[in-house]
């Protein structure tokens, strides 16, 4: 249902067409910047890690369920490389925090980011855009659309190409992190009467691209930053104080495909509506890393991803003056065909020569790690909006889920014979000599239900408070290490899966509208108390999700003002505390800073016959850890992070030319690390910083709507 946001009981961020446009937002992480306690880190160059609250998941999981649900248009994506693209003809996105299960699609514990795309419409209309900045970013993006009453389609694409920003110093003309994709989008709406219409969606994506960098930080005492000292293991220290170039013998890539088709169909039979949501989504990933951040060939890892979703969604709502219902069925059907591991001469090479097998010539041997994940979930759901009085709402809602999961995992000993990271090389014809090390299969039937009980009271036209108490869960799952596993982990149930996750979480918050309109403050308080909470540490490179249990507690605010005309303003606040038992004592989550701010500010005044604007933003994260260790090798000391833009629009909103800066100040700041301390492992922590200061010029024409 499409209500007011300033309606809805929810601590939600809404960001129109309009924001989106004059806010340049592109990528997950732009939301996240102007979304209090929505975070989006990457656990590698090329996937993004969304957190809520201090909640998210390992992506590298093959069973694991989201704990943040992301959804475009009404479609779960249940794999993270299938929201990876830039999204582009954006009308609305939406970031709900909390518990989510009693409306739509796919529960979350941690809630959901909904990207909505524009539509079809009568008329004929559309833009192209062309961005030209700094490494050599060339990126053109369009649409066009139009149509009658009965029949009307739209069409949206983008090609980005660009440079890398990370110099790799043994191959100093090929810089990584660059940039190379292409998305499309094909529409067809057919509205045949007035009460039904039915809405086709094809789209493909597609991302060929050097990544696989890390910053190299000697480390050769556990636990311990050491930048100063050599690293006897990789015979290497990089101290130049540059964090955006390295020394990689062997850089990755990393190659996607995304392909997707969906069918929609609303029917209004009077009474109530129907809405159907069919849809059909698969992932193909290669991806792989000179993890070392060496010269030494000493250790790629990679991940290979083959995923294909199918779901089914079907919703009944209606409304009799204040009594609101929905009710509806989700069928999810996920089959993940995946494969981790590394090439890792000196690790696995021992295998070879202590068994006496003859190696092939010039081989290297390394880890296949093949495994695959199916899972069947069935649920049913609903939720009534119950007017008590004129003032006083009551909600109710519920869900019933059923998930069934089957998992097969093998690890194996293998020799690449064609060691160079390429398109392929993980192919049987690049293996030899296989040598089985241990396997593991498990399957899970678990059947779960998750309930909201809230009241909302609506003080005035301005005001609306609600308070109440959301029970979310998230699905069990499967390990799948990349290492083989040492005493006391072994390949057995207790090691290899892991429970459902149960969350009670109560929450107040208000809603309100000041100054006839021009100002709006929001505000919620939340209290989490975790059951069998899914938290990940990181061994190395591997992570290895358990149950345990957890509780948390925080608020956030929001404050959208437009104090006189041209000035928009937008400020947000959110305070997380969140606390993980582990053994004897309770340690922070992982990617969970307790304070996250945010500003922004534009100005418009009239200006050659149009309109000129200046806009400039920041964000703030406070100190937090990529991992459950706490050490300073998994520490981010908390950073700022500040945008400036300059806007020029026609009076008939037909031209628009733009000029930016991002990461204004050029700070350096982590996004993800990995301990690989001591001369045990690697002797290293691996970091990778966020993107450096970049600028960029751009020119939009749009005609029609």
């Amino acid at each position: 249902r499409e209500e007011n946001v300033q309606s809805v009981p929810i601590a939600v961020s809404a960001f129109s067409e309009e924001t989106i446009r004059n806010a340049s937002m592109v990528t997950m992480d732009d939301y996240s910047r102007h979304t209090p306690g929505f975070t989006v880190t990457n656990f590698n160059p090329v996937t993004p890690q969304p957190f809520i609250r201090g909640i998210g998941s390992s992506p590298s999981d093959a069973g694991s369920d989201a704990s943040v649900g992301v959804f475009i248009d009404g479609v779960y994506a249940g794999r993270a490389g299938g929201y990876r693209a830039d999204m582009f003809d954006i009308q609305r996105v939406e970031v709900l925090r909390g518990p989510q299960g009693t409306l739509f699609g796919r529960n979350a514990t941690g809630g959901l980011v909904h990207y909505i795309t524009r539509k079809p419409a009568e008329g004929f209309d559309g833009y192209i855009k062309g961005t030209y900045g700094d490494y050599d970013l060339y990126k053109v993006e369009g649409a066009i659309g139009g149509g009658t009453e009965t029949l009307s389609a739209r069409f949206s694409g983008a090609y980005t190409e660009a440079d890398g920003y990370v110099t790799n110093r043994l191959d100093p003309g090929n810089d990584l992190n660059n940039a190379d994709d292409q998305s499309g989008r094909l529409q067809v709406l057919w509205t045949p009467t007035d009460s039904i219409d039915f809405l086709f969606n094809a789209r493909m994506a597609q991302q060929d691209i050097d990544t696989g960098f890390f910053e190299n930080v000697s480390s050769i005492r556990t636990g311990e930053l050491t930048p100063k000292e050599f690293n006897p293991v990789l015979e290497y220290i990089d101290n130049d104080g540059d964090v955006y170039a390295g020394d990689y013998d062997d850089p990755g890539f990393n190659d996607l495909e995304t392909e997707g088709y969906t069918g929609t169909l609303n029917w209004d039979v009077g009474a109530f509506r129907i809405t159907s949501i069919t849809d059909y989504s698969m992932v193909e990933r290669e991806y792989i890393e000179d993890s070392d951040a060496s010269p030494a060939p000493v250790f790629n890892f990679f991940l290979l991803t083959d995923a294909e979703q199918f779901s089914q969604e079907i919703r009944f709502d209606g409304e009799a003056e204040a009594f609101k219902w929905v009710a509806g069925v989700y069928y999810l059907d996920l089959e993940i065909d995946d494969s981790n591991g590394a090439i890792t001469d000196p690790f696995i090479a021992p295998v070879y020569e202590e068994i006496g097998i003859d190696r092939t010539p010039g081989s290297e041997a390394g880890l296949n790690n093949a495994y695959t994940s199916d899972l069947e979930s069935w649920s049913v759901f609903g939720q009534v909006d119950f007017p008590l009085t004129d003032d006083l709402t009551l909600i109710a809602g519920g869900r019933y889920i059923v998930d069934d999961k089957d998992f097969d995992y093998v690890t194996n000993a293998v020799e690449f014979v064609d060691p160079r990271s390429k398109s392929g090389f993980n192919n049987n014809s690049n293996l030899a000599n296989v040598i089985p090390l241990a396997s593991y299969s498990g399957s899970s039937k678990d059947k779960e239900w998750s309930a909201r009980l809230q009241l909302d009271w609506a003080v005035n036209d301005d005001l609306l408070v609600y308070g109440g108490w959301n029970r979310g869960v998230k699905g069990g799952g499967f390990n799948a290490p990349i290492f083989p596993l040492t005493p006391p982990l072994d390949y057995n149930d207790e090691t290899m899966s892991y429970d459902p996750e149960q969350l009670d979480a109560f929450e107040v918050g208000f809603k309100s509208t000041l100054a006839d309109g021009l100002v709006r403050f929001n505000g919620a308080a939340y209290y989490y108390d975790y059951s069998d909470y899914q938290a990940f540490f990181i061994v190395g490179i591997d992570t290895i999700t358990f149950n345990t249990d957890a509780e948390s507690m925080g608020g956030e605010l929001e404050l959208q003002a437009s104090l006189f005309d041209g000035l928009d303003i937008l400020l947000g606040a959110a305070y997380n505390d969140i606390d993980v038992d582990i053994g004897n004592e309770t340690v922070a989550s992982v990617q969970s800073p307790e304070w996250n701010l945010n500003a922004l500010v534009r100005y418009e005044w009239p200006m050659f016959g149009g309109a000129m604007a200046i806009q400039g933003d920041i964000v703030y994260r406070s100190e937090h850890y990529f991992a459950l260790t706490g050490l300073e090798t998994v520490e981010e000391d908390g950073y700022s992070v500040s945008n400036a833009s300059l806007t020029y629009t026609t009076d008939n909103q037909a031209w628009q030319v733009s000029a930016f800066v991002k990461n204004l100040t050029d700070e350096e700041y982590l996004v993800q690390t990995f301990d690989l301390s001591g001369l045990d492992v690697f002797g290293i922590t691996e970091q990778y910083y966020g993107r450096p200061r970049w600028w960029g010029v751009s020119l939009k024409y749009s005609w029609g709507g």
